[in-house]
């Protein structure tokens, strides 16, 4: 909102684009309860809107006397024409396509784009993360918010039933998801059977414009206590008193999904509960085991970036300049894969050309055959062992280095001798990356220094050298 009014207040048009028509409405009310007080126009398109009334919000628009647009996918047709489009805002990013987003982007060449998600698809995190694009990470929640607590359960009457009537009995309501709607009415009739004091409602994406609205309304104003439902509700649907959700069949979900699911919940200063459901069999799929675990590990507030590094990790990173979101790479590791972008993104920025043999043969190799390691009795835990290897190697300048060494001091006591060798080895290799050497050979008695096609050295400095001192260097071969 605030990226918004500033929008606005430079005479520019904002536009809010949101996956569903549900949400598109609470931010048009939202929106419009902010600016209350402010010359600010504030607008919608969805399907609670009649054809003539949208025609007329487009004729606003075109006009410039709407200042912020919000809608569904609505906003993606070309038939719209801004007056003066100055900021793109995407709500819930991970729940639209590629193409769909660079639609967007082609409507205006100078608009600014601020992507909103609490779960960013593996592309758009591989893209953050490789500083193709910014990231900015909320972490603070809001005062006296409480993490929802996380059950996985093999699907029982007997806790549905415990479930439901610990929260009607503190007057809160439920949603029920079940995402099949050819038998979500079966489902609200067996739960009113064996549930027969709650007042149950029902909600999916196929119901008429009206029904929908009024049923949505009525739950929200506590007519209903049940809500049994698809997930038209992932997205955004703020009921603080609704603090219980039961997932049916919550393997078949996406990481990114559940946890959306969850975040219905838990949206007041009560404690909030999600109860995802597994089949009695206990048939699961690898990647659902995955997923399950994830979501059932990461219960802290905040948890969705962590989530989202889960989801890349196990669906792939996509690709950075085709249509796929997800998916691995298959001739090059994944730490070789983000080095390599890392680099290019670097070259990119500062003008010049991205030589991608070059950056495959960059790794220095430093042999001095001295003991620079790790001690196993320093630190015995394999797994602590190999993230602080792996952070000393990803270390880029000399503080990165020192902050390390202080924070393993700090953490496993004074460092040993082979582990100082380690530090200063790899302060040596961050120098010669900068000089352009490729490998450093050496013992007690002599040493070999070997220079990239393209180094930082001037070559004739090298040859002034040999030649003030040619006991001590030589070229090779020479």
């Amino acid at each position: 909102m605030r990226a918004a009014f500033v929008a606005v207040q430079n005479d520019k048009q904002v536009a809010l684009l949101v996956p569903t028509t549900l949400l598109a409405q609470q931010h048009f009310e939202s929106f419009k309860d902010r600016f209350a007080d402010w010359p600010i126009v504030v607008d919608v398109i969805s399907r609670f809107k009649s054809t003539g009334e949208q025609n007329e919000t487009l004729k606003k628009v075109k006009a410039g006397k709407v200042d912020v647009l919000i809608g569904t996918h609505k906003l993606l047709h070309g038939d719209i024409d801004y007056s003066n489009l100055g900021m793109l805002i995407i709500d819930e990013e991970h729940r639209f396509g590629v193409r769909q987003k660079e639609k967007l982007k082609a409507l205006r060449a100078n608009v600014d784009i601020l992507t909103l998600t609490a779960t960013p698809i593996p592309r758009t995190l591989n893209m953050a993360l490789s500083g193709i694009r910014d990231l900015s990470l909320i972490v603070t929640p809001p005062a006296r918010r409480l993490s929802v607590k996380t059950f996985v359960r093999q699907e029982q009457d007997s806790l549905i039933i415990e479930a439901v009537s610990r929260e009607l009995q503190r007057g809160g309501q439920v949603f029920y998801l079940h995402n099949e709607v050819k038998s979500i009415e079966n489902t609200a009739e067996h739960l009113r059977n064996i549930i027969p004091q709650a007042r149950i409602c029902v909600a999916h994406g196929q119901m008429a414009e009206s029904d929908l609205e009024k049923v949505m309304a009525d739950f929200y104003h506590k007519r209903y206590n049940i809500l049994v439902c698809t997930t038209i509700i992932e997205t955004g649907i703020d009921i603080p008193s609704a603090n219980t959700i039961i997932i049916h069949r919550a393997d078949k979900f996406g990481l990114a999904q559940l946890h959306q699911l969850r975040g219905r919940v838990g949206r007041s200063h009560h404690q909030a509960y999600a109860y995802m459901l597994l089949p009695n069999d206990g048939k699961l799929s690898a990647d659902a085991n995955k997923r399950i675990e994830a979501i059932q590990s990461a219960t802290t507030l905040g948890a969705g970036f962590t989530l989202a590094s889960h989801d890349l990790e196990i669906r792939g990173a996509g690709e950075l300049l085709g249509d796929e979101q997800s998916g691995h790479m298959q001739k090059i590791g994944f730490s070789l894969y983000t080095e390599m972008l890392e680099q290019a993104v670097a070259a990119i920025k500062s003008g010049r050309r991205p030589d991608l043999d070059m950056d495959l043969d960059k790794s220095i190799d430093v042999n001095l055959r001295i003991p620079a390691l790790i001690p196993e009795n320093y630190l015995p835990d394999v797994h602590v062992r190999l993230i602080m290897y792996k952070r000393i190697s990803a270390s880029i300048y000399d503080s990165d280095l020192q902050e390390l060494q202080v924070e393993m001091i700090d953490r496993f006591g004074l460092l040993p001798k082979p582990l100082k060798l380690l530090f200063r080895l790899t302060q040596l290799k961050l120098k010669a990356e900068k000089y352009g050497i490729k490998k450093i050979d050496a013992n007690v008695k002599s040493g070999r220094i070997e220079f990239m096609a393209q180094t930082a050295i001037d070559p004739m400095s090298l040859v002034q050298m040999i030649q003030n001192d040619p006991q001590t260097y030589k070229l090779g071969g020479a």
